[in-house]
């Protein structure tokens, strides 16, 4: 017997399950999570916390490969913790419908 609770899970899941599992869709949601691990890397690039690794990363600084980096971290982590999420939805969404099957 599957609770209410589970039964609205149910019917979110069965419309809104494909919808989340756009590539796109995964990416524009997880930015903000993205930007949470990459804003400390900026931050610790930018201050000079320490004289010499501020020499040696100014002698041979390419912005570009900063900014490459950084949007290669966003989109993972993005991409990432969303399919891990959808994942997770499904595999309930399943051991649900199994047990409403029961």
């Amino acid at each position: 017997m599957l609770t209410q609770e589970e039964k609205d899970f149910i019917v979110y899941w069965e419309a809104n399950r494909l919808k989340q599992k756009k590539l796109g869709r995964q990416w524009l949601i997880g930015l903000p999570i993205g930007l949470l691990f990459s804003i400390p890397i900026l931050i610790n690039y930018a201050t000079p916390w320490h004289k010499r690794a501020n020499m040696v990363a100014g002698s041979s600084f390419n912005p570009l490969v900063l900014i490459f980096a950084v949007l290669l971290i966003i989109s993972f982590v993005a991409i990432f913790h969303n399919k891990l999420k959808w994942e997770k939805h499904e595999q309930k969404y399943l051991e649900l419908k199994a047990k409403e099957k029961q």
